[in-house]
């Protein structure tokens, strides 16, 4: 009977205990399936126990796909104006996302994605790392090019924690995205041809909805694009079409689609079909990154359009166009498609070139005749040639003495700003030489206090023992001498113990035989207490030992912020984190003191937080504070090592 209570009760209890990380699973599983219908159920559920209801903000960013630019906007400022964020890992993928799907910075999607995955990577959640490989993927792949083989670790990373069918598939595709990307030639159809194959297996095998089947569709389409079946290829973009309508995630395939259907026409030389569907897509133009569909706009409208009809003036102006939003954008022309295109609108231009050379050569063969009527004006239009050639000659000779000018000017110019950077360096080492005396002084000056406020009054209480001691020695009556001799030798005793105590602290840091790591846990050991204080010490990628200088330097920096928040911040607790990452050391020391004003930290006196601040720039590091009265202090520092 005792064993069936207890298997019951395991029964009833472990499901509660797991069922939040089982609705966290379910809940990604659905993000993956793009199955918003079960997201609106699952997302509340999950934000009840969350300082934000950050798992509604990701499926509502998801559903927007940065063509709701306001809702995001709310869903972005509540993140910023939020002062709690226990929650790292959600919180810096969130705003990853909102970055991403919203085109604001590709530089701060990329930060907050990585921030999310180092601590996904810390907390050992396999899930979390997965969805963050994914929108590292998207991210890529809304290049027009790709300008590195970047991307290759994070699709190889998000393919060893692939766990089931819908992983897989978003795999197939994104490979198939990046390859499509790439310009090498028939290197480049062919590795799209095999991964396609791998797709088509894959897909074949499991019935998936139409929100994933729209990708399918899509790339099924391209295939018989590449192939020549222009036919089937139409019916395929066709089919995207229809499954995307009204669906702000899936806008984006829907307007590649109208494209790709328009050059098909434009090639089946059905011109008004074409026009028709590059109409189309203009109303499907990404809200939040309209320069870039704008810049496929102007261009396939050149070339699917424009071109084939020899209405090159047009052509050319809306090619002008979209090479101006190219450039805005930064991107590189050398996919398959844009090349292909390239070479067909630099045929024409040529073709129009020759005729227009043709023209001038009539017109200049006609002017000879004309002249050779007459011996005098063939005279006067040698004399003026040789005038124009020694005018231009002239002229050629001012320009290069004009461009040599300029040069001497540039180069003086840089030899100033070489000294001006020269001597702003010097001042920011002399800076740094400033902060570090200034430390080592302080480090001198609380050695003399400790000397003279701890061992200087017990050897002065020897002394006097010895003086009482030496005047009596004789005096027979003098009572208690061995007592007296027993008092002072267990003075003595204190003294030596306290020198070996200060001799300790001075060089208990990073010692040859000990490493930052343990030194770090033994301060904080000494330091923390059962009732008052308490530190919490955690670390990734220490295993190996660093330079001993630079160990040395980064104790005494996180001696120096645990001894202020004793001091000034009234904290009970202390948590320092330690991250090797790409060599680069990550230090965040956070506490739940009474915190300050950061803004006013200049005139604050005594804490050496500026001092602090000079060694970590003498580092090439950076030092940031984030402080808020009431709510404790977050101090980050980032060294490369």
């Amino acid at each position: 009977m005792k064993k069936i209570a207890l298997l019951f009760f395991v029964i009833i209890t472990c499901p509660i205990a797991g069922q939040s990380n089982y609705k966290e699973v379910d809940f990604i599983n659905n993000l993956f399936s793009l199955n918003f219908e079960r997201l609106n159920e699952i997302a509340p559920e999950l934000d009840k126990g969350v300082d934000l209801p950050y798992f509604s903000f990701m499926k509502q960013i998801v559903y927007n796909s940065g063509q709701k630019p306001k809702k995001d906007k709310k869903i972005y400022d509540q993140l910023k104006e939020a002062k709690l964020r226990n929650n790292l890992l959600l919180y810096n993928l969130t705003l990853g996302m909102y970055h991403l799907y919203n085109n604001t910075s590709n530089e701060q999607t990329f930060k907050f994605l990585t921030n999310s995955l180092i601590h996904a990577k810390q907390n050992k959640e396999i899930k979390w790392q997965k969805i963050t490989l994914f929108f590292f993927l998207e991210l890529y792949s809304q290049e027009i090019v790709q300008s590195s083989d970047t991307h290759l670790y994070y699709l190889k990373e998000f393919k060893s924690l692939i766990k089931n069918d819908t992983e897989q598939f978003w795999f197939h595709i994104y490979n198939i995205k990046l390859i499509s990307k790439r310009n090498k030639g028939d290197d480049t159809i062919k590795q799209f041809e095999k991964a396609f194959i791998n797709l088509q297996k894959h897909f074949q095998k499991k019935k998936y909805n139409d929100n994933l089947s729209s990708y399918y569709k899509y790339f099924d389409g391209l295939r018989h694009q590449l192939q020549g079946d222009i036919h089937n290829a139409i019916i395929n973009y066709q089919k995207v079409v229809e499954l995307t309508e009204k669906k702000s995630f899936l806008k984006y395939l829907k307007f590649s689609s109208l494209i790709q259907k328009s050059q098909l026409f434009s090639i089946n030389n059905n011109f008004s079909k074409s026009k028709s569907n590059l109409e189309k897509a203009k109303k499907e133009w990404n809200i939040s990154d309209t320069i870039r569909s704008r810049f496929i706009q102007k261009k396939y409208t050149a070339i699917n359009y424009f071109e084939p009809l020899k209405k090159y003036d047009s052509a050319y102006i809306y090619l002008k166009e979209s090479i101006r939003d190219e450039q805005k954008l930064d991107f590189r022309k050398n996919t398959i498609k844009i090349s292909e295109l390239n070479v067909r609108l630099q045929t024409s231009e040529k073709e129009n070139e020759i005729i227009q050379n043709e023209k001038k050569i009539v017109q200049l063969l006609n002017t000879n005749l004309k002249t050779e009527t007459s011996r005098i004006r063939n005279k006067n239009l040698l004399i003026g040639s040789i005038v124009f050639i020694i005018i231009g000659i002239i002229i050629a000779l001012l320009i290069y003495k004009n461009t040599k000018r300029k040069q001497r000017i540039a180069e003086q110019e840089r030899e100033i700003q070489i000294q001006k950077t020269e001597k702003l360096l010097k001042e920011q080492e002399l800076a740094a030489i400033d902060a570090m005396i200034s430390g080592q002084e302080k480090e001198r000056q609380r050695l003399a206090n400790e000397l003279h406020d701890n061992l200087g009054s017990t050897l002065a209480t020897v002394k006097l023992h010895f003086q009482h001691l030496q005047n009596n020695r004789d005096n027979p009556k003098v009572e208690h001498v061995e007592e007296l001799y027993t008092k002072t030798n267990a003075l003595l005793d204190e003294a030596y113990q306290k020198v070996r105590t200060i001799a300790h602290e001075k060089n208990s840091g990073v010692m040859a035989n000990q490493g930052l790591l343990p030194a770090i846990k033994n301060l904080a050991k000494q330091v923390s207490n059962g009732d008052g204080l308490h530190i919490e010490i955690q670390d990734y990628g220490l295993e190996e030992r660093l330079d001993n200088t630079l160990e040395i330097s980064i104790f005494r920096m996180i001696q120096e912020l645990i001894t202020n928040t004793i001091k000034h911040a009234e904290a009970s607790e202390i948590h320092i984190s330690l991250t090797n990452h790409d060599s680069l050391l990550n230090i965040i020391i956070e506490d739940n003191g009474k915190g300050f004003d950061a803004k006013i930290l200049p005139k604050k006196e005594g804490m050496g937080l500026r001092n602090i601040e000079k060694r970590v720039e003498h580092l090439e590091g950076t030092f940031e504070i984030d402080s808020t009265i009431g709510k404790g202090t977050n101090i980050i520092i980032n060294i490369p090592i």
